[in-house]
């Protein structure tokens, strides 16, 4: 594995770690009543998300161009099938982090309440007593967590199916885009652009059929008709399924990459 290559992977861990762990953002507003503020702070971490995204774009984009140049494409596939599984792991990374997260975030609650000061709440992350409390706050999915997944999973199947769906058509809409340009490389620019109607059609569905559910779970928990332990098997549930929409984009590579392909040459 080059350089360039352990960089693509590593943004990709880190935008995907960053993904899972709003589950956790979710538990920990719930667990101190103050959702609004768990969401605000969890967005500081999605703009280091969102920063890393930007320049995953161009990464990729560049290998796919060398790969052209050098008509040396033949491990490009198991390139993209790299970051893909780089991306699997760090959902499951942030699954099993799920515990230490929801700990993490209701600490950075508490101290918001007192200070009001995103700046001091980072600063304080890097002091020894911020890092003492990280360090306290590390916990792992116990037994019980597990046994607890045969009771009510609080969402249904077709919720945890359509968010599978949209996890994995996210996780493939820009590799297959590219690849696609390396199919067809006289069309390549018009595949890459094809990749705002996959992501698209995946965010409809979390916007549209996922994200109300949850949502409305959220307030079934603050005004006491579901319980906590319901609504953390649900998140669990839910984690889960974007865990398996993420392994399911290594069989949807090849096939949306083609499809894409043939749309391309199409329009």
């Amino acid at each position: 594995m080059d350089t360039e290559l352990l960089l693509i992977c590593a943004l990709t861990g880190v935008i995907n770690l960053i993904g899972a762990l709003a589950y956790a953002a979710r538990i920990a507003g719930v667990r101190t009543g103050r959702i609004a503020l768990s969401f605000a702070l969890f967005n500081v971490l999605l703009l280091v998300s969102r920063t890393s995204n930007g320049f995953l774009g161009p990464f990729l984009a560049k290998r796919i161009e060398t790969a052209l140049a050098s008509g040396k494409g033949d491990m490009l596939l198991w390139d993209l099938r790299l970051v893909l599984l780089a991306a699997a792991a760090a959902v499951a990374l942030g699954i099993v982090l799920v515990p230490t997260g929801q700990r993490v975030f209701a600490a950075a609650i508490t101290s918001f309440q007192h200070n009001r000061s995103t700046s001091r709440l980072l600063l304080r992350s890097v002091t020894p007593s911020g890092l003492r409390t990280i360090r306290e706050a590390v916990a792992i999915p116990t037994t019980e967590t597990l046994r607890s997944l045969r009771g009510p999973k609080g969402v249904s199947w077709g919720v945890l199916a359509a968010n599978a769906i949209a996890q994995g058509l996210l996780a493939v809409g820009v590799l297959a885009s590219l690849y696609a340009g390396y199919l067809v490389p006289e069309f390549r620019v018009t595949a890459s652009q094809m990749t705002a109607i996959v992501n698209g059609f995946a965010t409809i569905l979390l916007f549209a059929l996922i994200d109300p559910q949850i949502s409305a779970l959220t307030d079934d928990v603050v005004d006491g008709s579901v319980s906590e332990a319901t609504f953390r098997r649900a998140m669990i549930w839910v984690s889960l399924s974007r865990l398996a929409g993420t392994l399911a984009a290594q069989v949807l590579l090849v096939p949306a990459a083609v499809a894409i392909a043939w749309a391309a040459g199409w329009l």
